[in-house]
């Protein structure tokens, strides 16, 4: 999971991706998960609460490497509202 949050460029590396988990920010189908090794699959919605805001991602691929943000945004749908209605803008 740590690693897919970092391909996904939710966080900036993978160690804080790892730390989001292990500290409970991060909830995998509205499960609180712990482990940052826990597999994921297509499908899953991860819940994440960031310092200001909480991510509502929808997981749709996988990558092998981190890409730059085009690649990254391929990899999950955004669920929360918030970043919904800015897109549309």
């Amino acid at each position: 999971m740590d690693k897919w949050l970092w391909h996904a460029r939710v966080v900036k590396a993978r160690t804080s991706a790892a730390e989001l988990v292990v500290t409970g920010h991060v909830r995998v189908n509205g499960e609180r998960e712990t482990s940052p090794g826990h597999a994921i699959k297509i499908g899953d919605v991860l819940t994440i609460a960031l310092d200001r805001t909480v991510r509502v991602l929808k997981v749709t691929a996988f990558n092998e490497r981190r890409g730059d943000a085009a690649s990254a945004r391929v990899l999950y749908e955004e669920l929360s509202e918030g970043n919904q209605s800015s897109a549309r803008d």
